[in-house]
């Protein structure tokens, strides 16, 4: 509930893309079953159909059958899918949002095309390439159309800015923009840093060693990883960043296939955090990548995992072209961890029963109990230094469980979060209060202790909920209080900085991030977690 500003969670992503070439492939007997029966019907089916769709679905069904991962992804969808790994895109560089039928900036990106022409957070953007874009019920999707295009291409828009007479504008050369892959890092004490990764992609490696440099120079000896809902990605990028744990040479991680000979992943033996001491914080949606990096840590009992279990995908997929750009990702190996571990949940049960089995966790017990998971002996292994016991057959089990927290969760927070009720409040709040608000806070630092929300503002907050239907419920409210004006002072921090201001706001009220803390400042309690006496 507390990541607003998320609009998913990404259960399953790419692992890894094997660039090698791909062998010639006998086409059997099955194979031109397939296209016979797709050229009977174009031949002599009685109605006209669309054969490119028919193909799909018999494409898509046939890789439902295999494994949950194994996808199709159409023409379209292939650069919007790869783009978010791939760490860029090209386009303006803008952070904006749509509020009352109008575009406004919320943040030019630093360095890009937009800041160095002089476009301003609070900028409304009123036409682009002479194309009127308010209130025509514009989407996000198509703003991103019109505003993203080749790199060196030009973009023509008319701004309406506060305080100027007239209209503005502003010719913006295209150019790659990057998308981060980090979310916050900050100092939680005087010795302890925080990093938060939302994804694991190909610029991964250098955000976080730049984070890590910055906490270096305010002193920080120890490291808590914030990977919860954390979806995966490359898994090149998480055995970056597990080899700066490792002062020699460990295996991190290594794939097996039926055509894919064995392959090993190991630390250089050059770790420049071998000797801090690492929490990895997880939950339910840490996938992929999230489960190679955790489980490197927890076989050479490197570190705590903790939170709650991992979701278990331990599957690794090549994109394969087809002729049309369109792509098969299709599973050609599983990956596992040092000690042996093959962290894939079940799935022999088909893909409808491996989804119905992880949303399961919600409703059996296991986000409020550790007791509740129930694992055979079968599936036990030891950790390679000090012979603790841990589980493969399911996702990563963590070292010490904590429950979700449910102390401010009502249906009431729950609308006003699904209906967007949040963002679109502080969005219209800070845009109409920039000036005030900039003048009065200095500092993140001034905010942070001393911003509150007027009972007026609140009241303005609650007619904002009926306005878009969530009917004022006041013990519900009284409930979730606490939490919602955090959220609310946290999204105003995202709008005034940066994201890892929000996360620095809300993470005031994190119970996993209380227990982090309280287990590294205590080396000795620490060490006993991990199996040092």
């Amino acid at each position: 509930m507390k990541r607003i500003l998320k609009t998913g969670v990404i259960l399953v992503s790419a692992l890894l893309f094997i660039s090698k070439p791909v062998t010639a492939q006998v086409l059997n007997e099955q194979t031109f079953k397939i296209g016979r029966t797709l050229s009977l019907i174009d031949a002599f089916y009685v109605d006209t159909t669309q054969m490119d769709k028919l193909a799909e679905k018999a494409i898509v069904e046939i890789l439902k059958n295999l494994d949950p991962h194994s996808t199709y992804i159409s023409a379209k969808d292939v650069k919007d899918m790869n783009e978010p790994l791939n760490g860029n895109f090209e386009g303006i560089g803008i952070q904006f949002n749509i509020l009352r039928d109008s575009i406004i900036v919320i943040e030019p990106i630093a360095g890009g095309p937009s800041e160095k022409v002089g476009l301003k957070a609070g900028d409304r953007i009123l036409t682009i390439n002479k194309e009127k874009v308010t209130g025509i019920g514009i989407t996000t999707a198509g703003v991103r159309s019109k505003l993203m295009g080749p790199k060196g291409t030009k973009v023509n828009v008319t701004i309406f800015r506060k305080g100027e007479k007239d209209i503005l504008d502003f010719t913006i050369i295209r150019d790659k923009i990057p998308i981060n892959s980090l979310d916050a890092a900050y100092m939680l004490d005087k010795e302890t840093g925080y990093i938060k990764l939302n994804k694991f992609a190909a610029t991964t490696d250098k955000e976080f060693s730049d984070a890590v440099d910055t906490l270096r120079k305010r002193k920080m000896q120890n490291l808590v990883i914030d990977l919860r809902g954390n979806g995966g990605g490359y898994m090149m990028a998480a055995t970056q960043i597990a080899e700066r744990f490792f002062s020699d040479q460990k295996l991190l991680v290594y794939l097996s296939g039926r055509k894919t000979p064995r392959q090993d992943y190991k630390s250089k033996g050059s770790g420049n955090l071998s000797s801090a001491r690492i929490v990895i914080l997880t939950d339910e949606n840490s996938a992929s990548a999230s489960e190679i990096l955790s489980g490197a840590i927890q076989d050479w009992d490197r570190g705590v995992i903790m939170g709650r279990r991992t979701f278990g995908k331990g599957l690794v997929q090549n994109g394969f072209y087809l002729t049309d750009g369109s792509m098969v990702r299709l599973t050609i190996a599983r990956y596992y961890t040092p000690t042996g571990r093959s962290i894939q949940s079940p799935y022999n049960g088909g893909y409808d029963k491996y989804i119905e089995n992880f949303y399961k966790r919600y409703t059996d017990g296991e986000l409020i109990s550790a007791d509740s998971i129930k694992m055979p002996d079968s599936l036990k292994y030891k950790t390679l230094v000090n012979n603790r016991i841990v589980y493969g057959g399911g996702g990563i089990m963590p070292d010490v469980f904590v429950a979700v927290d449910t102390t401010y969760n009502t249906s009431y927070f729950r609308r006003l979060a699904g209906k967007a009720v949040l963002n679109s409040f502080t969005l219209e709040y800070y845009d109409r209060n920039r000036t005030q608000i900039n003048s009065k806070y200095k500092s993140f630092a001034d905010f942070r202790t001393n911003f509150q929300f007027t009972p007026e503002d609140i009241k303005a907050f609650i007619a904002k909920g009926e306005a878009e239907g969530v009917k004022f419920d006041e013990e519900q409210y009284n409930i979730s209080k606490d939490e919602i004006l955090l959220v609310l002072k946290g999204l105003v921090a995202a709008n005034m900085w940066q994201l890892s201001e929000y996360y620095q706001i809300i993470n005031q009220n994190d119970k996993v991030i209380d227990k982090a803390l309280e287990v590294i400042s205590d080396k000795a309690r620490y060490n006993t977690i991990i199996g040092y006496k």
